[in-house]
């Protein structure tokens, strides 16, 4: 038992060796290789509102009497405090309802679930128009959260205080992947309009730079998994495991038995 132990952690340090010396290399290794130096360029995704997303929306004018209507009265309980340079500012906040609307301030309610930032701004812009000269609205998403899990250094649920986000961001904020990470096969799960959809990403390939999942969206989660070498140490460490209960049970019955046998004896 002990020379098959210690064949098999020689055999994982050799391994853990050479996956130490792979993970080394860089991303995107065959960038080299792409013609004329220059990838295709990647629009890049506004991000898509959703039930449960939170907005600041803001609408001014150069007659700011003309817009008070339009924005949320101080009393709103989602009025959010953000720090400026000089003091607090106000933030008037807008949750999604799970039916995908909000009920904004004289327009009343209105389905906001798959339209994207500056759709909704669009939208709004014109609406106003009708009331007001020049409306300038702002859209902001307030609540911009991804989660990173797997074999990284620290993974968590991480806030993005900007709407443009790339999984290479992501992945540094987690602390980048570790020794055990497979970098060929890099899971993405989203939240999409028409419900849950998810993609596999190679790192090590180029052709991500240019993947519709490259740039994230609120709420995606991002699974870093294990190589050969972590999955072969966690069969390992279940199988000791085992047997340390097999064997602790085995000890446990003779301890027992042998009491009972001397209690027996005695009588």
């Amino acid at each position: 038992m002990k020379a098959k132990a210690l064949i098999f952690s020689l055999l994982t340090v050799a391994s853990l060796a050479s996956c130490s010396q792979k993970s080394t290399l860089p991303y995107f290794q065959d960038i080299s290789a792409v013609e004329g130096g220059k990838l295709p360029d990647l629009a890049f995704p506004d991000p898509v509102i959703m039930p449960d997303d939170e907005l600041s929306i803001v609408v001014t004018s150069a007659n700011p009497l003309a817009t008070t209507e339009y924005n949320a009265p101080s009393t709103n309980p989602n009025m959010r405090t953000t720090f400026g340079v000089n003091s607090p500012i106000k933030e008037q906040t807008y949750v999604v309802s799970k039916q995908g609307t909000i009920d904004f301030p004289s327009l009343g309610t209105i389905e906001v679930k798959g339209m994207t930032l500056d759709q909704l701004k669009n939208y709004l812009t014109e609406k106003i128009s009708a009331e007001v000269a020049d409306p300038r609205v702002e859209v902001r998403l307030v609540n911009f959260v991804v989660n990173v899990g797997g074999e990284v250094a620290h993974p968590g649920r991480f806030e993005v205080t900007r709407n443009r986000l790339s999984i290479i961001d992501a992945l540094l904020m987690a602390g980048d992947l570790n020794a055990y990470g497979r970098r060929d096969n890099v899971l993405i799960v989203r939240e999409g309009v028409n419900g849950r959809e998810f993609a596999h990403l190679n790192l090590e390939s180029s052709d991500i730079l240019s993947s519709p999942y490259y740039y994230l969206q609120p709420n995606d989660y991002i699974y870093v998994e294990p190589n050969s070498v972590r999955q072969a140490n966690a069969r390992y460490d279940q199988q000791k495991s085992y047997n340390l209960q097999v064997t602790s049970t085995i000890v446990s019955a003779a301890s027992v038995i042998a009491s009972l046998v001397i209690a027996l004896t005695i009588k």
